[in-house]
This record gives structure tokens, sequence and C-alpha cells, in this order.
């Protein structure tokens, strides 16, 4: 499970007093735990590692988006920081398809949804979300369904 590499993980950045990646892992058990509460409330996911997935991938989107920003302010400084903290939240993802795979897979499923025009893509893109989550951007996903249904 995602969770118990995460605890791993941190266990051996403070055994090599990695403050850099103790203080990121402590970020991402945060996440996780704030999720956790909210689950309490709403539906579980049925899988552990899925609602982990979730909240890496948002995590790893806001940095991006971090970093972007303080690229287009000049403050390297700060994008670096950024940058550092989506490499260890990276590490814990699944491998990210290319997008020649990610391409062969979306085509699988189209054929699967048997979707045949762009109407169809609710269905198709909720097949992406239920098997590819974690592996494929989900921005980036769109835009794949739309090019193979058109």
């Amino acid at each position: 499970m995602i969770r118990d590499d995460i605890k791993t993980g941190l266990i051996d950045s403070m055994k090599a007093k990695d403050s850099v990646r103790v203080a990121a892992i402590r970020l991402i058990q945060a996440a996780i735990k704030n999720r956790d509460i909210e689950a309490r409330t709403g539906g579980a996911p049925a899988d552990d590692d899925v609602l982990v997935m979730e909240v890496l991938g948002k995590m790893a989107k806001q940095r991006r988006e971090s970093i972007e920003m303080f690229e287009k302010g000049n403050r390297p400084e700060l994008a670096a920081a950024e940058q550092s903290e989506l490499e260890v939240i990276e590490s814990f993802l699944p491998k990210q398809m290319s997008e020649e795979e990610a391409k062969a897979a979306i085509a699988a499923l189209v054929t699967e949804a048997g979707a045949t025009s762009v109407k169809d893509m609710g269905a198709v893109m909720a097949l992406v979300k239920a098997r590819l989550q974690g592996q494929i951007d989900m921005s980036k996903a769109s835009g794949m369904v739309k090019a193979a249904l058109g």
C-alpha cells in the first residue's frame, strides 16, 4: 500500500537526516489525514490506495501550478523549493504513462465503451478515471479522448 510506503519513506528520511524530504512527507501525511477526516462524513473509496493517489495527485498538481507561477514571478528559489516537494510527492505515485501508452490505452477504452462520437465522451472519461487514475494526467486525458472520438 502507498500509505505504508510513505511511512517507510519518512522513517528512512529521518534516519538519513534529509530534512527537505522529511518536511515534504509530513505535508503528504497531513493532507492524507485531512482527506481521511473528510471521508468520514462522505463515502470513502473502497480502495485506500485510490484515496492516497487522489491526495497525491492533487498535491502534485498544486506544486506544478505554484512552480509555474513562481517562474513567471521571477522567484527561482521558491520554484526550486516547490520542485523538490514535487519530486518527493511523485516518488510515491505510480509511474506515469508515456503519451503513446496513454493514447493506446484510451483507444482501447473507446473501443470497449463502444463510443462513436463526442457525445459518448462522459462514458469514456468514466472508464479512464476508473482504470487509469494516477497513471495519466486527467487534464491531458480529456483532450486525448476528444481526439480519439473526433
